[in-house]
């Protein structure tokens, strides 16, 4: 079977094309794989994805390069011998290739300014991943990130070839590891000079834009999340459209959203302190209120923390079992203290009767329970009668 034209490689912007089916083969759970004598559909390969598609009525799924051969995988089978047509998706085109050409020029940019190489690479359906050698800070992305988008605006052409070996040995490109045999070269001029197999536009400017949209340290070097392209403006508009709303629940305009957000912070924190200062005193007010020889049950609405201070400071006032409890989103969260050893036995009974999870050591288990409050005081004053009795719980 002779190598077939790979299309992809002439024009990267041809999206349909006839070729003759050389093979087809069934390839399981209903799909089947076709070859052809020429195809425009381009594999996955070097972080980019395969294209999508129709081939003679059947959709194509995904696309393989094997052992010289380029496989289609089909979701209905190729008459062998015929000649069909093929329909590259061109949205899909189209956003690959603005992301691997975007990925192109923003990585030979971190290249020339920070000697950056980058190690990883991976277009995923919403936005692509590099991995650079070497940590790079926020302010210089964002230098990079302009450097990148010049080239755009200046709609720089993007040349694709294979160099003979003396123009090849006497070009500097950058490439992930030793290659042999024939080296494809993309080379956007003043940006990148990279060794890639994939599809590029023919020019910078049909990137449209590049942006970094996250970056985190990763292994020694800087994982950079980024959109190109339709991405980008898709993204810029999501959060143009959060901004509004939370504008408009703010009360403020889209520029001053961040002082918005800071100045509804600070209140958010004095209201908590606030907060937090009212509930010391009414855990004090409840805790004052029991007498040393109960065995006391309290249910308010208290923060988790405050249920736990209730708890203990109820406990400090007498020597018996003593259970603070608090309604949360249909379940009860409480604290339990006892200084003794059947804490964990009575945590124990008190979950297992409330469909609760949860548990401690002495003196002090947490936790949960499915049950109302009446269902909690009734299972708490059959439990303090049986300690009264020295009933085993």
């Amino acid at each position: 079977m002779c190598a077939p034209q790979k299309l992809y490689y002439q024009n990267s912007l041809l999206l349909s094309f006839s070729a003759v089916v050389t093979a087809c083969e069934a390839a399981g759970e209903g799909k089947w794989k076709a070859a052809l004598t020429a195809t425009a559909f381009y594999p996955e390969g070097g972080g980019q994805p395969a294209d999508h598609g129709t081939l003679g009525g059947a959709r194509v799924l995904d696309v393989h390069e094997k052992e010289g051969e380029i496989w289609h995988t089909l979701d209905a089978p190729l008459p062998v011998g015929e000649t069909v047509e093929g329909t590259v998706d061109a949205a899909r085109r189209l956003d690959l290739m603005q992301q691997h050409t975007g990925e192109h020029i923003l990585s030979g940019t971190l290249h020339r300014m920070f000697g950056a190489e980058n190690v990883g690479f991976h277009i995923s359906p919403d936005t692509l991943t590099m991995d650079t050698s070497c940590e790079i800070s926020a302010e210089g992305l964002a230098e990079a990130e302009r450097e990148a988008n010049r080239t755009i605006w200046n709609d720089t052409p993007v040349r694709c070839w294979w160099p003979d070996k003396e123009e090849l040995a006497a070009t500097a490109y950058r490439s992930k590891k030793a290659l042999e045999g024939p080296v494809r070269l993309v080379d956007i001029p003043g940006a990148d000079c990279c060794a890639c197999c994939g599809t590029h536009l023919p020019t910078a400017g049909m990137v449209g834009s590049i942006k970094i949209i996250a970056h985190e340290r990763y292994k020694g070097g800087t994982r950079l999340t980024v959109v190109c392209g339709a991405r980008a403006l898709a993204d810029h508009a999501d959060k143009c459209a959060q901004t509004a709303r939370i504008g408009a629940r703010l009360s403020a305009k889209p520029v001053a959203v961040a002082d918005a957000v800071d100045r509804l912070a600070a209140e958010n924190a004095d209201l908590k302190a606030r907060l937090a200062a009212a509930e010391t005193g009414w855990v004090g007010q409840l805790a004052a209120a029991v007498q040393p020889q109960d065995a006391p049950l309290a249910v308010a609405a208290l923060s988790p923390d405050g249920v736990r201070r209730l708890a203990l400071a109820m406990s400090e006032r007498t020597g018996r079992p003593c259970l603070a409890a608090a309604p949360e989103e249909g379940r009860m969260r409480y604290a339990l203290v006892w200084q003794d050893d059947r804490l964990p036995a009575l945590n124990r009974r008190l979950t297992d009767a409330l469909h609760g999870r949860g548990g401690g050591r002495p003196p002090l288990a947490m936790g949960s329970f499915a049950a109302d409050e009446a269902a909690l005081r009734a299972l708490w004053s059959e439990i303090n009668q049986q300690i009264q009795e020295g009933t085993p719980l």
